[in-house]
């Protein structure tokens, strides 16, 4: 891997080449995308069956589009035993996590008459987009429908690409089954997006779209916003290891490698205070590389989007990491808990050596799901509140309005709304 001192100029470099990646820069496929949406909301079915045939190479149709109990059934015959209870206690983490997340609707009574309260209601619909073929990740689906699950949603629907021969990934089945998906449909891509977002024959309407998938996917994602919610725009994986002398080398190499395996655009970044770190992570990077089976995947992301920087002290590290703001960071400094209190701008943060990434991805409960492409500096993880609306509750009495209504009626006459001041007025009238 490249080492770099760490300055203004290669901090400002690396923002630049990082921020390419996201999926605001792909405008050259928004036009398909939004022909696509098009289609499937004028045409339903049709268009989805039209679309699956050419991207899928599947003759869909209106009977064979939704996933039978008989094909979940198979699912877990195909996989190992040993396999499905992982998965089975993957969910039991992540629904425990995050169960702690529910909050519940108040009110607030005064004794003038006021009530003020907030009320939680679960959204009715939640569509859930699961990648298929090489990219089908059944941690994914249990990431993804779990929240909603704990959340109260009422109907949880995935909507997944088959095969050539009309089969859905098996992991995928056996994770939507054991986290208690309502319904599985057999379509992909932008299709299924605008699917779930307007409704078909088949495929009925979401309230939200939540899920990664490839760049036209985001894109569909981006563009049915606004008649749907969605979680964020999801670019490619990244992850940032925050490190000092007393770390290891080997653990820092192999937990890059573990996100710059993903895809050629993924990124994996060291930032370091010791210089010779550095120089061992970079050579135990050749080594792992060497070995390991998705090697060309991982030199690609690396020469493009791999870096050591080795900066002056830890507190011009730290600010490069809260520049980054970077989907996975993990800290391997002698004292991560401090360290961790200075990080304003992460998706998830890992403290220590033994917690290392793929925890994350697999296991621990946390949500995998995470803001890229710097987002994290303003998004956060998918949680219970992705799937919650929350509505004000307002109730005064008369002698409680009575003390603020001239109040209220000189605000709104200064914005030049008499109407306004009149609802008020007409209740004070003589």
């Amino acid at each position: 891997m490249r080492i770099v001192t760490l300055s203004s100029d290669t901090k400002q470099n690396i923002l630049s080449d990082l921020l390419k990646r996201s999926p605001d820069n792909y405008s050259q496929y928004e036009n398909t995308v939004n022909e696509i949406i098009e289609a499937v909301k004028t045409r339903g079915d049709q268009a989805l069956f039209e679309y699956t045939r050419k991207f899928d190479k599947y003759e869909l149709s209106a009977d064979r589009i939704k996933v039978t109990p008989e094909e979940i059934a198979e699912a877990y015959e195909k996989l190992d035993d040993s396999l499905i209870e992982v998965m089975k206690k993957a969910a039991e983490n992540i629904r425990a996590f995050h169960t702690k997340q529910l909050r519940n609707s108040w009110f607030d009574a005064k004794e003038d008459g006021t009530i003020l309260g907030m009320k939680i209601t679960p959204i009715a619909k939640a569509g859930v987009y699961v990648p298929g073929g090489k990219a089908a990740y059944p941690s994914s689906v249990l990431m993804n429908v779990i929240p909603a699950k704990v959340a109260g949603v009422r109907e949880i629907i995935i909507a997944t690409p088959p095969q050539a021969d009309g089969s859905v990934n098996a992991g995928t089945l056996v994770a939507a089954d054991i986290a208690q998906a309502d319904a599985i449909y057999k379509v992909g891509g932008a299709q299924a997006i605008a699917a779930m977002a307007f409704g078909t024959e088949s495929v009925p309407k979401a309230d939200k779209i939540t899920g990664p998938g490839n760049i036209f996917v985001a894109l569909a994602k981006k563009a049915v916003y606004g008649h749907v919610s969605i979680d964020s725009i999801a670019g490619p994986s990244e992850i940032l290891v925050l490190a000092d002398e007393t770390a290891n080398p080997r653990y820092v190499a192999a937990d890059l490698l573990s996100q710059a395996e993903h895809d050629e655009m993924a990124s994996a970044i060291l930032i370091t205070t010791s210089k010779e770190l550095a120089q061992k992570v970079s050579a135990q990077v050749d080594q792992f590389v060497a070995e390991l089976s998705r090697k060309q995947i991982i030199q690609k992301s690396l020469d493009h989007y791999g870096y050591i920087l080795v900066a002056e002290t830890l507190e011009d590290a730290i600010d490069a990491v809260n520049e980054i703001a970077s989907e996975h960071l993990e800290i391997l400094t002698a004292n991560p808990f401090e360290v961790m209190t200075k990080i304003r701008n992460a998706g998830a943060i890992f403290m220590g050596e033994y917690a290392s990434e793929p925890l994350g991805d697999y296991f621990a409960g946390p949500n995998h799901i995470l803001p890229t492409s710097g987002t994290a500096k303003f998004f956060s993880p998918v949680n219970v509140d992705d799937f919650i609306k929350k509505t004000s509750i307002i109730s005064y009495s008369k002698e409680a309005l009575e003390k603020v209504h001239k109040d209220i009626e000189t605000f709104a006459e200064s914005e030049g709304l008499t109407a306004h001041a009149n609802s008020i007025k007409v209740r004070f009238e003589k």
